[in-house]
Protein backbone atom coordinates (compact mmCIF):
# COMPACT_ATOMS: atom_id res chain seq x y z
CA UNK A 1 0.00 0.00 0.00
CA UNK A 2 1.63 3.23 -1.16
CA UNK A 3 0.82 6.60 0.30
CA UNK A 4 2.14 9.88 1.56
CA UNK A 5 1.59 12.21 4.45
CA UNK A 6 1.61 12.16 8.21
CA UNK A 7 1.46 8.70 9.79
CA UNK A 8 -0.85 10.16 12.45
CA UNK A 9 -3.55 10.77 9.80
CA UNK A 10 -6.76 8.79 9.40
CA UNK A 11 -5.62 7.76 5.89
CA UNK A 12 -2.59 6.03 7.36
CA UNK A 13 -4.82 4.15 9.80
CA UNK A 14 -7.09 3.06 6.95
CA UNK A 15 -4.06 1.72 5.05
CA UNK A 16 -3.10 -0.38 8.06
CA UNK A 17 -6.67 -1.62 8.49
CA UNK A 18 -6.78 -2.74 4.83
CA UNK A 19 -3.54 -4.69 5.19
CA UNK A 20 -4.55 -6.42 8.41
CA UNK A 21 -8.06 -7.24 7.13
CA UNK A 22 -6.56 -9.02 4.13
CA UNK A 23 -3.80 -10.70 6.12
CA UNK A 24 -6.31 -12.06 8.64
CA UNK A 25 -8.58 -13.25 5.81
CA UNK A 26 -5.66 -15.39 4.65
CA UNK A 27 -4.79 -16.52 8.16
CA UNK A 28 -8.35 -17.60 8.97
CA UNK A 29 -9.20 -19.09 5.55
CA UNK A 30 -8.80 -22.63 6.86
CA UNK A 31 -11.84 -22.14 9.09
CA UNK A 32 -13.95 -21.72 5.94
CA UNK A 33 -12.29 -24.56 4.07
CA UNK A 34 -10.65 -22.05 1.71
CA UNK A 35 -7.02 -22.67 2.58
CA UNK A 36 -4.55 -23.06 -0.29
CA UNK A 37 -2.32 -26.03 -0.89
CA UNK A 38 0.47 -26.34 1.71
CA UNK A 39 -1.40 -24.14 4.19
CA UNK A 40 -0.18 -24.21 7.78
CA UNK A 41 -1.29 -22.27 10.85
CA UNK A 42 0.90 -19.27 11.55
CA UNK A 43 0.94 -15.92 13.31
CA UNK A 44 0.24 -12.91 11.09
CA UNK A 45 3.55 -11.18 10.44
CA UNK A 46 4.20 -7.66 11.73
CA UNK A 47 3.44 -4.51 9.79
CA UNK A 48 6.39 -3.14 7.81
CA UNK A 49 6.94 0.23 6.21
CA UNK A 50 9.41 1.66 3.74
CA UNK A 51 9.89 5.35 4.43
CA UNK A 52 11.24 8.28 2.46
CA UNK A 53 10.44 11.96 2.00
CA UNK A 54 8.92 13.60 -1.07
CA UNK A 55 11.11 14.95 -3.87
CA UNK A 56 10.00 18.47 -2.90
CA UNK A 57 11.16 17.88 0.69
CA UNK A 58 14.51 16.49 -0.51
CA UNK A 59 15.21 19.73 -2.41
CA UNK A 60 14.89 21.87 0.71
CA UNK A 61 15.80 19.38 3.48
CA UNK A 62 17.53 21.14 6.38
CA UNK A 63 17.58 18.24 8.84
CA UNK A 64 14.07 18.92 10.14
CA UNK A 65 11.47 16.30 9.30
CA UNK A 66 8.02 17.47 8.24
CA UNK A 67 5.83 14.39 8.66
CA UNK A 68 3.41 15.73 6.06
CA UNK A 69 6.18 15.24 3.45
CA UNK A 70 6.67 11.53 4.21
CA UNK A 71 6.25 8.94 1.46
CA UNK A 72 5.56 5.35 2.51
CA UNK A 73 4.92 1.84 1.36
CA UNK A 74 3.20 -0.31 3.97
CA UNK A 75 3.13 -4.10 3.81
CA UNK A 76 2.64 -7.30 5.73
CA UNK A 77 4.70 -10.30 4.74
CA UNK A 78 2.74 -13.40 3.69
CA UNK A 79 3.64 -17.08 4.08
CA UNK A 80 5.19 -18.89 1.12
CA UNK A 81 1.96 -20.70 0.29
CA UNK A 82 0.28 -17.40 -0.70
CA UNK A 83 0.52 -16.61 -4.40
CA UNK A 84 -0.89 -13.74 -6.47
CA UNK A 85 -4.18 -15.53 -7.26
CA UNK A 86 -4.78 -16.42 -3.64
CA UNK A 87 -4.02 -12.86 -2.55
CA UNK A 88 -6.71 -11.59 -4.95
CA UNK A 89 -9.24 -13.99 -3.38
CA UNK A 90 -8.22 -12.85 0.10
CA UNK A 91 -8.85 -9.23 -0.86
CA UNK A 92 -12.37 -10.21 -1.96
CA UNK A 93 -13.01 -11.94 1.39
CA UNK A 94 -11.65 -8.94 3.30
CA UNK A 95 -13.82 -6.51 1.32
CA UNK A 96 -16.93 -8.48 2.31
CA UNK A 97 -15.99 -8.17 5.97
CA UNK A 98 -14.58 -4.62 6.08
CA UNK A 99 -15.94 -1.56 4.34
CA UNK A 100 -12.55 -0.13 3.41
CA UNK A 101 -12.05 1.08 -0.19
CA UNK A 102 -8.27 0.76 0.17
CA UNK A 103 -8.44 -3.05 0.24
CA UNK A 104 -8.99 -3.17 -3.54
CA UNK A 105 -5.83 -1.09 -4.04
CA UNK A 106 -3.57 -3.58 -2.25
CA UNK A 107 -0.92 -5.22 -4.41
CA UNK A 108 0.88 -8.53 -4.01
CA UNK A 109 4.62 -8.13 -4.61
CA UNK A 110 7.84 -9.93 -3.88
CA UNK A 111 10.56 -7.75 -2.37
CA UNK A 112 14.19 -8.30 -1.49
CA UNK A 113 16.14 -5.92 0.72
CA UNK A 114 19.64 -6.78 -0.46
CA UNK A 115 22.65 -6.08 1.77
CA UNK A 116 21.46 -4.15 4.84
CA UNK A 117 22.34 -2.82 8.23
CA UNK A 118 19.59 -3.13 10.81
CA UNK A 119 19.04 -2.40 14.48
CA UNK A 120 16.29 -2.87 17.04
CA UNK A 121 15.14 0.60 18.05
CA UNK A 122 13.64 0.84 21.53
CA UNK A 123 11.34 3.76 22.26
CA UNK A 124 9.29 6.38 20.46
CA UNK A 125 9.34 6.70 16.69
CA UNK A 126 10.25 10.35 17.23
CA UNK A 127 13.61 9.24 18.73
CA UNK A 128 14.66 6.94 15.88
CA UNK A 129 17.43 9.33 14.81
CA UNK A 130 19.51 8.16 17.78
CA UNK A 131 19.46 4.60 16.41
CA UNK A 132 20.11 5.79 12.86
CA UNK A 133 23.18 7.66 14.12
CA UNK A 134 24.47 4.43 15.70
CA UNK A 135 23.82 2.55 12.45
CA UNK A 136 25.62 5.24 10.42
CA UNK A 137 28.60 5.02 12.77
CA UNK A 138 28.64 1.23 12.34
CA UNK A 139 28.71 1.74 8.58
CA UNK A 140 31.57 4.19 8.87
CA UNK A 141 33.60 1.76 11.02
CA UNK A 142 32.95 -1.15 8.64
CA UNK A 143 33.54 0.53 5.28
CA UNK A 144 29.86 0.43 4.33
CA UNK A 145 27.95 3.20 2.61
CA UNK A 146 24.23 3.81 2.97
CA UNK A 147 22.56 3.72 -0.46
CA UNK A 148 19.91 6.36 0.36
CA UNK A 149 17.99 7.91 3.21
CA UNK A 150 15.10 5.56 2.43
CA UNK A 151 14.69 2.94 5.15
CA UNK A 152 12.45 0.10 6.29
CA UNK A 153 10.76 -0.23 9.66
CA UNK A 154 9.35 -3.48 11.03
CA UNK A 155 6.92 -2.84 13.87
CA UNK A 156 7.42 -5.50 16.52
CA UNK A 157 5.19 -3.63 19.00
CA UNK A 158 1.66 -2.38 18.43
CA UNK A 159 1.61 1.36 19.24
CA UNK A 160 -2.07 1.07 20.20
CA UNK A 161 -1.14 -1.30 23.05
CA UNK A 162 2.39 -0.30 24.10
CA UNK A 163 3.67 2.89 25.72
CA UNK A 164 5.89 4.89 23.31
CA UNK A 165 9.02 4.42 25.47
CA UNK A 166 8.57 0.61 25.24
CA UNK A 167 8.01 0.34 21.47
CA UNK A 168 10.25 -2.08 19.54
CA UNK A 169 10.94 -1.31 15.90
CA UNK A 170 13.50 -2.90 13.61
CA UNK A 171 15.19 -0.18 11.52
CA UNK A 172 16.90 -1.26 8.31
CA UNK A 173 18.61 0.44 5.38
CA UNK A 174 20.48 -0.86 2.34
CA UNK A 175 24.21 -0.50 2.10
CA UNK A 176 26.92 -1.05 -0.50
Amino acid sequence: MNGNGNPNSSFFGECIEALYATSYAIRMSYKKGLEPENFYEYTVYPLEGIWDISEKAKESFDGTLDKNELVFTLMIRQPDFVNREYAVKAKEWAEKKKSNPLIEKLKFKELSDGKCVQMMHLGSYDNEQVSFDIMEEFCSQNNLKRKSKQHKEIYISDPRKVDPEKLKTVLRFEVE
